[in-house]
C-alpha cells in the first residue's frame, strides 16, 4: 500500500512554472487536484519535493487546500529530498510514490530509490483506481493522518527544547494512554494497523477482518486496544495486543502492534507492562511473545527486552520467529500513572 505521494510542483501540481509566472502565479492542475483530494480522503499523505523556493509550499497549500505532511524545496537532488521525507515520516521507500513531469528527474529518482513507485502526471491521474492506492477501509485515524504529522512536528520541537528525561517530557506533554477491551467496531482500524505497522509489529503479517472478529468474540483470547492523546493532539487508536489465556500455564501473545507515529511515546511500554500484569493476575506462570525477526522491527524487540522479555535459547525458528519470554513470579513492570485501563474480562 502507498502511504504517501511526493509531488513535484512545476507542470505537475501547477499548470506552469512557479518561478517563471511573475505576479500571476499558475493555477493548480484540476485533474491532479482531484487526485490529491481523493487520495487525501483515503488517508494517504502528501508531500512536496521540488526545485523551488520554500515560499512555493505555502502557495501550494493555499491553492490546493491540502495539508502537506513534509516539504523539501531547494535545488539539490530530488532523490535525496525524498529520502529525507521518508526519514521524517518514518516510511519505507516502497510505501512512497513520486510524481514528476520531468522524465530525467523520474529516472534519477528511480535509479537512486528502486523501491519507490515513480509516476508521470498522466499515470498519477489514473492512480486512484489502482489497488496500491485503495485501502480496504478509511478509518477516522487515517483521515486525520496529515494533521497528526503536523502535531508531531510541534511535539518534536517542544521535546528538542526540553532539558529533562523522555518520561518527564511525556508527563509534561499531558500524555494519556487508554487501554480497553476491543469491540467489533474496532475491527477496521485493527486490520489497518496490522497492514501498516512494521517497526512495532510482532506478527509480521496482516490479520484479516474475519480473523479479528473471531478473536474478539472468542473467550480464549483477550484483545485490547491502546489509544493515545496529549496536549498536542489526539492520535486515536494507535496500538493493540492479542493475548491467549492459558490458566496457570504460560500465556502467549500472538500479536502486539503499535503505529510508528506512537514510537517513543510510551504506548508499547504501557501495553507490555499491562500484559505482564494482566497475565500474572490471571495466574499465568509466564508471558510469551513470538516475534518475527525482520530488519525493520528492531524497535519492537528492544521494547520486549526493556519489559523483561528475553529471547529463548535456540534462535529463530523455521517460520522466522523467536520467542521472547518472561517469568511472572518476579517484580512486574510498572504501569505509568498516565495509563488508564477500561473494561475487564
Amino acid at each position: 500500500m502507498i502511504k504517501c505521494v511526493v509531488w513535484d510542483i512545476d507542470n505537475t501540481l501547477l499548470e506552469g512554472v512557479y518561478l517563471e509566472s511573475g505576479d500571476r502565479l499558475p493555477a493548480a492542475d484540476p485533474g491532479l487536484l482531484g487526485v490529491l483530494r481523493e487520495l487525501a480522503g483515503r488517508g494517504i499523505l502528501h508531500a512536496l519535493a521540488s526545485k523551488n523556493p520554500p515560499a512555493a509550499a505555502g502557495y501550494l497549500r493555499r491553492v490546493t487546500g491540502c495539508e502537506f505532511a513534509a516539504a523539501e524545496l531547494g535545488w539539490g537532488s530530488k532523490a535525496e529530498a525524498i529520502a529525507r521525507i521518508a526519514s521524517e515520516l518514518d516510511l519505507a521507500p516502497d510505501a512512497i510514490a513520486f510524481v514528476d513531469d520531468d522524465m530525467l528527474e523520474r529516472a534519477e529518482v528511480a535509479a537512486a530509490l528502486p523501491d519507490l513507485v515513480v509516476l508521470s502526471p498522466e499515470e498519477a491521474a489514473e492512480a486512484p483506481a489502482w489497488p496500491m492506492f485503495s485501502p480496504e477501509a478509511v478509518t477516522d485515524e487515517a483521515l486525520r493522518r496529515a494533521e497528526s504529522y503536523a502535531e508531531r512536528r510541534r511535539r518534536q520541537a517542544a521535546a528538542a527544547g526540553f532539558a529533562g528525561t523522555r518520561e518527564q517530557f511525556l508527563r509534561q506533554a499531558g500524555t494519556r494512554v487508554t487501554i480497553r477491551t476491543a469491540g467489533r467496531g474496532d475491527v477496521a482500524r485493527l486490520h489497518e494497523l496490522s497492514v501498516r505497522t512494521h517497526q512495532l509489529n510482532s506478527g509480521g503479517e496482516p490479520v484479516t477482518r474475519e480473523e479479528l472478529d473471531e478473536l474478539i468474540s472468542a473467550g480464549a483470547h483477550r484483545v485490547v486496544t491502546a489509544s493515545l492523546a496529549d496536549n498536542f493532539g489526539d492520535d486515536g487508536l494507535v496500538g493493540a495486543a492479542i493475548m491467549r489465556r492459558n490458566g496457570a500455564g504460560p500465556w502467549s501473545v500472538p500479536l502486539v502492534m503499535v503505529s510508528c507515529r506512537a514510537l517513543g511515546r510510551g504506548v508499547l511500554d504501557a501495553l507490555l507492562a499491562w500484559m505482564c500484569r494482566e497475565a500474572a493476575s490471571g495466574g499465568a506462570s509466564e508471558l510469551r511473545v513470538p516475534c518475527v525477526i525482520t530488519e525493520r522491527n528492531v524497535p519492537m524487540r528492544l521494547a520486549l527486552a526493556a519489559a523483561g522479555l528475553r529471547a529463548e535459547p535456540g534462535g529463530t525458528a523455521a517460520d522466522g520467529r523467536a520467542v521472547f519470554a518472561r517469568p511472572l513470579d518476579r517484580p512486574l513492570p510498572d504501569l505509568a500513572d498516565w495509563v488508564s485501563v477500561e473494561g475487564s474480562q
